[in-house]
């Protein structure tokens, strides 16, 4: 039976065979996040990882913006009056429900292509580093601004930002500052892997990139994004031990074979240029 895509704050449409397009969809609120598209986001994701008619997708904004970030209005912690303890179980509760609900981009099977245009800060940073490849376009404005509204980023950029561009330094500097960075900043420190010039042609550029994933076999890239997402968080001998455990199974796809076939086919007409 199909599975039904209806959510309030997000959109979803399949602009192309096997891939899904996300769309966080509050324009008139520049895509702030309220308590809705918390559990849009996390309901999204975890319904695409067991599609099985999807095998990447593509996340952007509408309107404007990516997102504008946290929606204040909607920062209602569930503090219990007079007993701090029982306060202090209940926000852990909370804080755990909305960072599981961004943790679910990074453990959906899919490949997950961010496409940023406009400004994409605070929570925005949160979503994005828990994709895997990241396009923006030239005009986009980027921070981590969480300081600036009396509080430490607590949803995942502490966590992931560090991983994804290697530079504690610069990670640091953002995070203690709240400063604004943009797209060439986010471009040479590795947050962003390409730059295009306008909404249009970043969304274009993460569907195509899109279009290539999901032509590959999924037990593949399902495997490559399972695999990499491990071996960030481990040793490279802990990571090669894994992923032989992993593959043990994995190898006996016939995908396999098929696609070496395939492959082959490919490297003939090139060869044949030469």
């Amino acid at each position: 039976m199909p599975l039904e895509y209806k959510f309030e704050t997000v959109s979803v449409s399949f602009p192309a065979p096997f891939v899904a397009h996300v769309l966080l969809d509050r324009p008139k609120k520049l895509n702030a996040i309220n308590d809705q598209m918390w559990k849009d986001i996390r309901n999204v994701f975890d319904r695409l990882r067991d599609d099985e008619d999807v095998r990447a997708i593509v996340l952007s904004g509408s309107g404007r913006c990516f997102t504008s970030g946290l929606d204040l209005t909607s920062l209602n912690l569930p503090f219990v009056p007079d007993d701090s303890s029982r306060s202090a179980y209940k926000i852990r509760k909370h804080l755990m429900f909305l960072q599981a609900s961004l943790s679910a981009i990074e453990k959906c099977d899919k490949g997950v292509v961010a496409a940023i245009h406009g400004v994409c800060i605070g929570g925005g940073i949160d979503i994005t580093t828990a994709c895997d490849i990241r396009f923006c376009t030239k005009d986009a404005v980027f921070s981590v601004k969480e300081v600036d509204i009396g509080l430490a980023a607590d949803v995942g950029t502490l966590q992931r930002l560090p991983k994804v561009v290697g530079n504690i330094s610069w990670v640091r500097e953002l995070a203690l500052t709240a400063r604004n960075f943009g797209a060439e900043e986010a471009l040479a420190q590795g947050y962003v892997s390409k730059v295009v010039d306008n909404q249009e042609k970043v969304l274009a550029e993460a569907l195509a990139t899109a279009t290539t994933i999901a032509e590959k076999s999924p037990i593949a890239t399902m495997s490559t994004k399972h695999l990499l997402n491990y071996s960030r968080d481990h040793s490279v001998d802990a990571g090669l031990e894994y992923t032989a455990a992993w593959n043990q199974v994995m190898l006996q796809s016939p995908d396999i074979p098929e696609a070496a076939a395939a492959t082959m086919q490919k490297k003939k007409g090139v060869f044949a240029k030469l």
